[in-house]
């Protein structure tokens, strides 16, 4: 499916009663009791023994920062406390701060344990798609195709801000159409277009897939696959971006012949403000479950993995706010 830079592809106010919506009364020995960790650290493990200390979910951390109103990411906290990432920015320091309020630990307590860190030539390192999934390496060879610099990386004037991503499935649980609608940021002048990077099921011919753009852009050239169920395809806009500009432009896939769909999954090549992605089935295909995902990599277990519930009209949606790199999308299981 498309991919984020390359693609697979927004109540009562607690403050009117002075009191965070999701606060919970904490026993007098709450605040008393701090795991070894927090004393000694690593960082990673401190919040780990914190986070199992207190018994609360990530899920239910996230809320109870957001009443705080400090938005972090479930699978920020989950990295973290993994410690496959680490707080490196004065923002993280602010949800730190907030994470101690929540956990019940001293002020700082999490804070001294985080230290100066040390920035490698390697950070601002953008991965590609294939580096995420490598089963996409012989789509995503069609990107030199496109470029004037083959080789070189895809998109690398842009940043991806926010997408909008709704599918429509069939009665045999087949997806039929895939509509994007993207926000994207130039990080240089010049940025004139975006390439699309899509692959799909096994099984599917990506022949009979057509690609329409439907706002803000026009179809450039379109390469398709003969040996992956992949297609990359230009994206054209009608003018040169400045540097720091946002634009909005929109796509649509229809598959006239696909396989029943298990899964759709964006790759997220660098961190994104927000990602909804919405699945339409039909009344008389609704898969057993549906399962909200975030992925480090495509051959990594899920760090995020929540269960959805379809609404009215057949609809589940997957919200992300502030997403690192990674892969993230909803599962379909069937039976």
């Amino acid at each position: 499916m498309p991919t984020g830079a390359g693609l697979r592809m927004l109540c009562a106010n607690p403050a009117s009663v002075g009191v965070p919506m999701y606060q919970e009364r904490e026993e007098p020995s709450a605040r008393r009791a701090v795991p070894d960790a927090v004393r000694s650290g690593p960082f990673h493990r401190a919040l780990s023994e914190a986070v199992d200390h207190r018994g609360l979910s990530l899920s239910r951390i996230r809320a109870h920062l957001a009443a705080r109103g400090v938005s972090v990411a479930e699978s920020t906290l989950s990295y973290w406390q993994r410690g496959l990432r680490h707080p490196s920015t004065p923002r993280s320091l602010e949800i730190v701060r907030a994470l101690e309020a929540v956990l019940g630990l001293p002020p700082d307590s999490l804070v001294v344990l985080i230290g100066p860190q040390r920035r490698s030539p390697g950070d601002d390192h953008r991965p590609s798609v294939a580096e995420l999934r490598q089963s996409w390496a012989e789509t995503c060879s069609l990107m030199d195709e496109l470029s004037e610099s083959p080789g070189a990386e895809g998109n690398a004037k842009l940043d991806v801000v926010t997408v909008v991503d709704v599918l429509t499935l069939t009665g045999q649980g087949r997806t039929s159409e895939i509509t994007s609608t993207m926000v994207v940021r130039a990080r240089e002048p010049g940025a004139d277009g975006f390439v699309v990077t899509h692959q799909d099921e096994d099984g599917t011919d990506m022949e009979a897939t057509t690609v329409f753009a439907t706002d803000g852009c026009r179809r450039g050239r379109v390469r398709r696959s003969t040996s992956s169920p992949g297609m990359v395809f230009e994206l054209l806009f009608d003018r040169s971006l400045a540097e720091g500009e946002t634009y909005t432009f929109a796509f649509t896939l229809r598959l006239a012949a696909s396989v029943r769909s298990t899964c759709f999954h964006r790759t997220v090549r660098a961190r994104m403000s927000a990602y909804l992605l919405r699945m339409r089935f039909d009344a008389d295909a609704i898969p057993a479950r549906c399962v909200k995902t975030v992925r480090e990599r495509e051959d990594l277990a899920p760090v995020v993995s929540e269960p959805l519930h379809p609404g009215p009209g057949a609809t589940v949606s997957a919200y992300f706010e502030e997403l690192d790199v990674g892969i993230a999308g909803i599962d379909l299981i069937w039976e």
